[in-house]
């Protein structure tokens, strides 16, 4: 499978009338899969690779995929962290959607059971950043189980936001999986990212630069995409295929 290039030319007109540009190259397919976040010598999931995909060489064992995500998550606050982590789970469970499933069904749990603000904002972004990543995955990998189908993950990154605060690396998650729209709100998170990116070094090596507020993307279309509408898009709202309801998603299913 390769990530071909990615662009959006709706966006195009509302570029010259922005302050700022939010920068990280051309991105190539999907940004939650196809764009490495660098994280330094930060730990996280074992990664030999040198671009975004699995090299083939790797000899880590998925069986612990589960809990060596969690411990990761547990043990490093940092949102970016986090974020490399969790697409990097995403990529070794890519042939078993029964661990992607269980994954995501333990940090929705993990979520609902945090103790206090600062655990819960972290733990609904990793639910829902997972849930966005996995839907990413499933429309260039077309054909295979999507766990987290009907499950609208941006629902959990704005609680987190709300919970956590002014968090720019927060901010820029929330810019990417908004890169097709809503476009104000894209912009508005995107414009958030820039300012706190002048105090955060980890978020300013992803590439932000101070110039328009949008990511400056390849003007060509090369993978199909879901209609500019709310989030909700295509997402039933009687609930998702994982058994959660999604108001509170008390009926969990056990691991």
């Amino acid at each position: 499978m390769k990530c071909t290039l990615f662009g959006i030319r709706r966006f195009a007109a509302t570029l010259v009338l922005t302050p700022f540009l939010f920068t990280t190259s051309a991105i190539a397919g999907p940004p939650l899969i196809c764009h490495t976040i660098d994280i330094g010598n930060a730990n996280s999931l074992p990664w030999i690779s040198h671009n975004w995909n699995l090299s083939g060489s790797e000899c880590y064992d998925t069986k612990n995929l589960i809990s060596d995500t969690i411990a990761i998550l547990d043990s490093d606050p940092t949102v970016l962290v986090h974020m490399e982590t969790l697409r990097r789970a995403t990529l070794y469970a890519q042939s078993d959607s029964r661990t992607s499933k269980q994954l995501l069904l333990k940090l929705v749990a993990r979520s609902n059971s945090a103790g206090n603000s600062a655990e819960a904002a972290l733990a609904s972004f990793d639910a829902g950043y997972l849930a966005e990543t996995l839907n990413q995955w499933q429309r260039i990998h077309k054909g295979s189980a999507n766990p987290a189908q009907g499950f609208d993950g941006f629902a959990f990154i704005k609680k987190a936001i709300q919970l956590r605060g002014d968090d720019a690396e927060m901010f820029f998650a929330a810019a990417l999986i908004t890169l097709e729209g809503p476009a104000a709100e894209h912009q508005d998170y995107a414009q958030k990212a820039i300012a706190g990116a002048k105090s955060d070094s980890l978020l300013a090596r992803v590439g932000i630069e101070p110039r328009r507020a949008h990511l400056v993307i390849n003007d060509e279309v090369t993978f199909s995409r879901a209609p500019l509408q709310a989030r909700k898009v295509g997402f039933p709202d009687s609930g998702f295929d994982l058994g959660i309801s999604p108001r509170g998603l008390p009926e969990m299913e056990q691991a």
